[in-house]
């Protein structure tokens, strides 16, 4: 089950300061095959939203892409302190759970979400405010971990809007996700409709 919002900032707070150590450690490999898989449907200069940009992990793996237009958003200040550290974001600002604020719709043809549409993280619904907020003809990468496919509820919002024509699946791949402990994740690619 999702954890509460609370948790969720705590467990952020606490591990702000270890967070690119520990995921180093893990062999975390979610945004580097995000960014290579965002390659064939975006031009590298397109604005892009970093959903729940953490430290600034998948901002470095798409500034290494050769991306050049990145913009982050997350709701953990200590985590948004060490992605300012790094000055690969255009913008950077924090943002509320269950919220995309300082954007408006259609503001951005490109919004990446590695790891936050997940388990642990943000609830299934979170994609359907994602969706709200991309440019029509624009491209969401996201990730869903195994644990998050194995859930089932995650896929279900996925499922629904496709179905419902919002979106189309472009690309879906699974790979290493961490190497210790073993996980894999789903890469996906949507276009909105």
């Amino acid at each position: 089950m999702p954890r509460p919002v609370e948790e969720t900032l705590e467990i952020y707070a606490d591990w702000a300061s270890h967070y690119d150590e520990d995921l180093a450690e893990a062999g975390y490999d979610t945004p580097r095959r995000i960014a290579a898989a965002l390659k064939p449907y975006v031009q590298l200069n397109d604005r892009i939203l970093d959903f729940g940009c953490g430290t600034g992990l998948s901002g470095l793996a798409l500034q290494n892409a050769g991306f050049t237009n990145i913009d982050g958003l997350d709701i953990s200040a200590p985590m948004l302190e060490k992605a300012r550290a790094r000055a690969l974001y255009t913008n950077l600002w924090q943002g509320r759970p269950g919220e995309i604020t300082g954007v408006t719709e259609g503001q951005y043809s490109v919004i990446i979400a590695a790891g936050v549409v997940s388990l642990g993280a943000a609830p299934p619904e979170t994609l359907s405010l994602i969706i709200d907020h991309l440019k029509p003809g624009g491209v969401i990468g996201l990730s869903f971990n195994d644990p998050t496919v194995a859930h089932g509820s995650y896929d279900a919002v996925l499922t629904t809007e496709i179905n419902q024509g919002r979106v189309e699946l472009m690309y879906r791949e699974n790979g290493l996700h961490l190497r210790e402990p073993p996980m894999g994740s789903d890469v996906l690619i949507l276009r909105r409709l």
